[in-house]
C-alpha cells in the first residue's frame, strides 16, 4: 500500500507527524512525502522537520509564495508531476493551506482518492482564503477525518454523506501528547529570554485579514503595546507581520512596547505556550494548543472555527476594532483565566485510528 501525504506550510507539518508515524508501524505500507515550498524559510520549514522527526520530503517542488491563485495553480501542476510518477493508493492532505487545496485537486482530477485530515472546520467567513480551501478540499475528497462533533455537523449540514466522514478526534493533540515532554528536556528559550513561566504573555499575528488590514493590525499592535507595559509581550514575528512593520512606519511606532523575536521551531513554541501567562493569537492551531497546555488564550478575530474552546471557557474572542476593546477582553482573561475541563478534541490516538481506517479501505 501506497501512503502519499501532502505538505507545504507550518500548520501542515505539525499534522502530518503523528500521522506518518502511526503509519511506519505497519511494514507493508509505503509513504511518499511532497512538500510543495509553501513554507521554505528554514525558521518555517526545515527546523519544524528535525524537530518533529519528519522524514526528508521524497519530492520538494519549490513553489514560494505568491498570489493565491499563482501560488496554488503552480502547487497542482506540480503535484499532478508527481502523483502521475508515484499512482498512491491514498493522497492525504492536511489543514487549509493553498498546499492542501491543490493536492486535493491535483488528486481527484487523476481520480485517485484523497482523505483530508482536520476536516469540517468552519468559521463561516468566506473573505478568509482558508474557508475556501476548507470548503473546497472536504466537498472534493472521498474520506474526511473530522477532529470534533462539531466538524462533524458542519459536513452533515453541507450534505455530505455519513459514509465519507470518520471522527477520528484532533492529530494535534497526538503531537501534543507526543512533544510536550521532550520540548521540557530540549528547548531554551525561556532561559534565552530571560523569560520566567507565567509572567509573560505570548503572541502571534499572521493572518492576512490582520496583517494586509493596516487599521486591524495597528489596533492589535497598540492593545498589545499597552498591556506590554504591565506584562511583557512576546511575539515571534511572520515574516508577513515583518514586511509590514518593515514598510509601515505607523504600524511599527505603536508596536515598540512588544518584544518581537524571529519565528521559533516547534518545541520552542510549545515551551512558550505552555508556560505563557496568557496567549494572544489569530491562530487556529496556536489556539488549541493553548488549550492542550491549559493555558488561557485571547483570539484576535470575528470568529473562531474552534467553538469547543470559547463554550468552555478557555477562548475568548477580541476582534481587532477597537483598542480599547481588546485591552478590556486581555484584561479580563487575566483576571480570570481558567475555564472549564473539557475533551472536546479525542483522546490522543487520532493519527493511529487514521491509519488503521485508510488500510482497512483498500
Amino acid at each position: 500500500m501506497q501512503v502519499l501525504h501532502i505538505v507545504g506550510a507550518r500548520p501542515n507539518f505539525m499534522k502530518v507527524a503523528p500521522v506518518m508515524r502511526a503509519f511506519q508501524l505497519c511494514k507493508s505500507v509505503q509513504q511518499t512525502l511532497i512538500h510543495t515550498g509553501q513554507h521554505y524559510d528554514d525558521n518555517m520549514s526545515a527546523v519544524f522537520f528535525d524537530e518533529l522527526e519528519i522524514p526528508q520530503p521524497h519530492h520538494h517542488l519549490g513553489v514560494g509564495s505568491g498570489t493565491h491563485g499563482a501560488q496554488t495553480g503552480r502547487m497542482l501542476e506540480a503535484i499532478e508531476q508527481v502523483l502521475l510518477q508515484v499512482q498512491p493508493h491514498w493522497v492525504v492532505v492536511y489543514g487549509d493551506t493553498n498546499s492542501t487545496l491543490a493536492g486535493a485537486l491535483a488528486g481527484v482530477k487523476l481520480a485517485l482518492p484523497v482523505a483530508h485530515v482536520e476536516a469540517g472546520l468552519r468559521s463561516f467567513n468566506p473573505s478568509m482564503p482558508e474557508e475556501i480551501n476548507r470548503i473546497l478540499t472536504d466537498h472534493a475528497s472521498d474520506i474526511l477525518f473530522p477532529p470534533t462533533a462539531t466538524a462533524v455537523g458542519n459536513l452533515k449540514r453541507e450534505g455530505v454523506s455519513e459514509q465519507k466522514i470518520r471522527l477520528v478526534g484532533d492529530v494535534m493533540y497526538d503531537a501534543a501528547l507526543y512533544y510536550g515532554a521532550r520540548a521540557e528536556s530540549r528547548s531554551h528559550i525561556l532561559t534565552q529570554l530571560g523569560l520566567r513561566p507565567r509572567e509573560y504573555i505570548l503572541a502571534t499575528v499572521h493572518r492576512a485579514e490582520n496583517t494586509d488590514t493596516l487599521s486591524r493590525l495597528q489596533t492589535i499592535f497598540e492593545a498589545l503595546s499597552q498591556i506590554a507595559r504591565e506584562v511583557p509581550v512576546i511575539l515571534p514575528l511572520h515574516p508577513r507581520t515583518r514586511s509590514v512593520l518593515q514598510h509601515e512606519d505607523a504600524v511599527a511606532q505603536v508596536a515598540r512596547q512588544i518584544h518581537f523575536i524571529q519565528p521559533v521551531g516547534y518545541l520552542d513554541m510549545v515551551m512558550l505556550e505552555k508556560n505563557a501567562r496568557l496567549i494572544a493569537t489569530d491562530s487556529g492551531g496556536v489556539q488549541k494548543e493553548a488549550f492542550f497546555y491549559r493555558t488561557p488564550c485571547v483570539t484576535l478575530r470575528e470568529e473562531t472555527e474552534w467553538t469547543e474552546l470559547v463554550e468552555l471557557g478557555w477562548n475568548r474572542l477580541a476582534p481587532p476594532f477597537r483598542v480599547g476593546a481588546v485591552v478590556a477582553t486581555i484584561q479580563s482573561v487575566l483576571a480570570h483565566p481558567r475555564g472549564d475541563e473539557g475533551t472536546p478534541y479525542g483522546k490522543g490516538d487520532s493519527a493511529v485510528q487514521i491509519s488503521q481506517f485508510l488500510q482497512e479501505r483498500m
